[in-house]
């Protein structure tokens, strides 16, 4: 009796980590026989657990929707991470969760074990969340679309671009990025047959979702959220210039707040081109580079390098004549 409960819970925690099963992937996973994963699931059903069974060579078995919420069966790892995700849910990137998720830590706090308990707490006490103030999301449409991502549906939505202008999509959905608390939507949009970045928070999904479509090679996730990083922050734009820095591309890159190419042009130079807004803000961050620079065909930019030199030794002067700073002797 002791090994079938355990082989139940077994089977339970793979039907809720995937959304189909064969009967002989699960056999071959709990070590037994396709007529006992039979009899196991008309056990989980029992329960109360609505296990959906499809006859036939592609049939197999999917944990379905009940009229009331199951257990879910979570590891001593997974109820910590699902606590301390809870607890970050006050960063407010998604609208609405805040007091769902208090209740919900609450209820889950109550049943861990003390060794977890502790583990939780001693994050809680030293967490201080940062409010965020960019464009909150619908839970709903993050779910929306992350439930087409798994499943391969493609995805219709109404899109609403920087310009304001507003399209009609319909694209192969693959991955949901968050990345400085703005959530992105990478997919292939066959329309324009190249993979696009959509923000979600300008998405408004359109029911039903579109027909499956087999999956695509995509590149590791780690590229992926480089690439969304990078295309985010040159999407919005308006200025460039060409920057020769007389430093290494490694240098460089440590200190760019976002990824960007940097061509080395040896051991001492490379050269990058970065953008803004605004050439005055440009030249800010230059300044942040700590090395020596030089600007080329970019005379907004050596303006406004300009305009912030003589501002800062105004501040330098002023600063010096109170005899607040020491002088300096120029290099």
């Amino acid at each position: 009796m002791l090994e079938t409960s355990a082989r139940l819970l077994r089977l339970l925690s793979l039907l809720q980590a995937r959304r189909d099963w064969t009967g002989t992937e699960l056999a071959e996973r709990l070590g037994v026989t396709t007529r006992t994963v039979r009899n196991d699931v008309e056990r989980l059903r029992a329960l109360g657990y609505p296990v959906d069974a499809r006859p036939g060579v592609a049939g197999g078995y999917r944990l379905g929707a009940g009229g009331a919420l199951p257990p879910l069966l979570l590891d001593d790892e997974e109820a910590v991470a699902v606590a301390i995700g809870l607890r970050t849910a006050a960063s407010r990137s998604i609208s609405g969760l805040e007091e769902t998720s208090v209740r919900a830590l609450a209820k889950l706090q109550h049943i861990l074990p003390a060794r977890l308990r502790h583990r939780v707490s001693a994050f809680q006490s030293h967490l201080v969340p940062v409010p965020s103030f960019g464009p909150q999301v619908d839970p709903d449409v993050l779910t929306a679309i992350a439930t087409a991502c798994r499943d391969r549906e493609r995805l219709r939505f109404d899109y609403r671009a920087h310009s304001g202008a507003v399209t009609r999509r319909d694209v192969e959905p693959y991955r949901l990025v968050c990345d400085r608390q703005r959530w992105y939507l990478v997919a292939w949009d066959p329309d324009r047959d190249d993979w696009r970045t959509f923000r979600v928070d300008r998405l408004d999904p359109r029911t039903p979702t579109g027909p499956r479509f087999p999956p695509r090679d995509l590149p590791p996730d780690h590229e992926i959220a480089a690439r969304v990083a990078r295309g985010v922050g040159e999407a919005t734009w308006r200025y460039r210039a060409r920057v020769v820095v007389h430093a290494s591309a490694a240098h460089v890159r440590a200190r760019l707040p976002i990824p960007i190419d940097v061509e080395p042009l040896g051991d001492d130079r490379c050269a990058f081109e970065p953008g803004s807004d605004h050439p005055l803000l440009l030249a800010l961050h230059l300044g942040m580079l700590d090395a020596d620079f030089e600007i080329v065909d970019a005379p907004e930019l050596a303006a406004a390098l300009g305009q912030l030199a003589q501002r800062f030794q105004r501040a330098y002067s002023a600063s010096s004549s109170t005899g607040m700073l020491p002088r300096v002797a120029p290099e």
